[in-house]
């Protein structure tokens, strides 16, 4: 028998079109799963839309959710995954940029032009495997482009998330924007500022995943969002570099390179370390007029405080924000590790942020000058530390020292600190060397 996780996704949804159209409706599975279907990707969702009304579908289905009753829009669980299922409609009157004043239920070929681009707009029935076009998103699909359906200035007044969202798409799939719909998002790119934060962070989540994160920042600079959306980023075109550190020229080109870079697996965090470990080389550039040579003095620890804020900006979560804010404050240490003393490289080793600053590093150096020399005696290194377990754990805590007569205060956060340092130099190895240690150095204070 088979489990709900064995049941493929697609089945699932080919099922709940099934059910609709037997009870004397319509149905199809519509937008990005029937784009990513034609262009042979596995979708990772799947929506329907339907002629059913929202309390039809509710009689039809075991488990429903009402997510947006007002638009048509219900949620269908079928064993413990989640489908969106909408009635055909047509929108008109959008006076915000986002919602419509007006919603009126209707059939599916209106259903397809309400949408935004015509590769979305694209309707497939599963049942008679026969796809419906009504907005000449096959043709585009097939000539790798992106356009809007309709006028691209009406498209973009109703919505202009899908400024973005343009960019996005292309990027993604490797399309071009057709010309008239990208001089409209040029013209169009200031609105993208009245969209909320975490529509505008959602959007850069998915443009700056791998494998098409640099395809997305070039295309947000030269569809002029980027100035919009990320001032600082937009700030490090033109920002010349030292040519001994960074032959690959300014910061923008150096970011570009990185984000080509990202692993598949990257962490989710890692193309923001990258966006912003320089994000604040443009405020600090200064040049020494005797040599001419190029500086950037406190870039990392000033741009760890411009990260926080952008991150802010876009409602990150807070702790997201401060490992990224953390691996940009330190990644200018790496470059020190081989001279480090033992305690302070297994400090560094051991932050909680280190997998990330370290996967950094390796970009930043791809990004410039291709040595790998100390990210490799790094891997090493952390190699080496994972063998030794006990250094993790203090050797004592505070207890400890109340214990040998010690009260709190700054004078035990001084000791525990000095102990941690001899336990990282291997000076110190075991709880009871550390307490022997302490001891003496209580009774020499008195």
């Amino acid at each position: 028998m088979k489990t709900p996780a064995d049941i493929p996704l697609r089945d699932l949804a080919a099922g709940i079109v099934r059910r609709l159209q037997t009870a004397g409706f319509a149905a199809f599975w519509v937008g990005g799963c029937v784009r990513d279907f034609l262009l042979g990707r596995e979708p990772g969702d799947y929506d329907i839309a339907t002629s059913a009304l929202p309390e039809q579908i509710e009689k039809l289905f075991k488990r429903t959710v009402a997510v947006g009753r007002k638009f048509g829009v219900m949620v269908v669980v079928e064993d413990q995954r989640q489908f969106q299922v909408a009635t055909f409609r047509a929108e008109a009157d959008y006076r915000d940029g986002r919602h419509p004043e007006q919603v009126t239920f209707g059939d599916a070929m209106a259903d397809a032009r309400r949408r935004d681009f015509t590769v979305n707009g694209l309707f497939y029935d599963p049942s008679a495997e026969k796809l419906r076009d009504w907005v000449g998103g096959e043709a585009d699909l097939r000539k790798k482009i992106i356009r809007t359906i309709g006028a691209p200035d009406e498209r973009f007044a109703e919505d202009h998330l899908r400024l973005l969202r343009a960019v996005r798409f292309a990027a993604q799939l490797d399309f071009q924007i057709e010309p008239r719909t990208f001089t409209t998002i040029r013209a169009a790119a200031p609105r993208i500022k009245t969209i909320s934060a975490e529509r505008v962070r959602d959007e850069l989540i998915k443009l700056f995943r791998p494998p098409h994160a640099a395809c997305g920042l070039e295309l947000l600079r030269d569809s002029g969002l980027l100035a919009h959306v990320l001032p600082e980023i937009a700030a490090t075109a033109g920002c010349e570099q030292s040519p001994d550190y960074h032959p690959e020229g300014d910061v923008f080109t150096h970011l570009c390179l990185m984000l080509r870079q990202l692993p598949a697996n990257a962490d989710a965090l890692l193309p923001w370390a990258v966006l912003l470990h320089d994000v604040a080389k443009p405020v600090t550039v200064s040049r020494d007029p005797k040599t001419g040579s190029i500086h950037f003095y406190e870039h990392e620890r000033i741009g760890a405080r411009m990260a926080e804020q952008i991150l802010e900006r876009l409602r990150f979560p807070r702790k997201q924000i401060e490992a990224v804010a953390a691996a940009v404050r330190h990644h200018m240490q790496f470059k020190d590790a081989p001279q480090m003393r033992k305690a302070t490289l297994r400090r560094m080793l051991l932050r909680e942020t280190f997998p990330l600053e370290l996967e950094l590093h390796r970009l930043d150096c791809l990004g410039s000058h291709g040595r790998l020399d100390v990210h490799d005696f790094l891997v090493a290194q952390s190699a080496e530390l994972a063998k030794q377990p006990e250094i993790r754990p203090p050797l004592l805590t505070g207890k400890d020292l109340i214990a040998l007569g010690l009260k709190p205060g700054p004078a035990m956060g001084k000791l525990l600190a000095e102990i941690r340092e001899k336990q990282l130099q291997d000076e110190l190895t075991t709880p009871a060397q550390a307490c022997q240690w302490a001891r003496r150095k209580v009774e020499e204070a008195g």
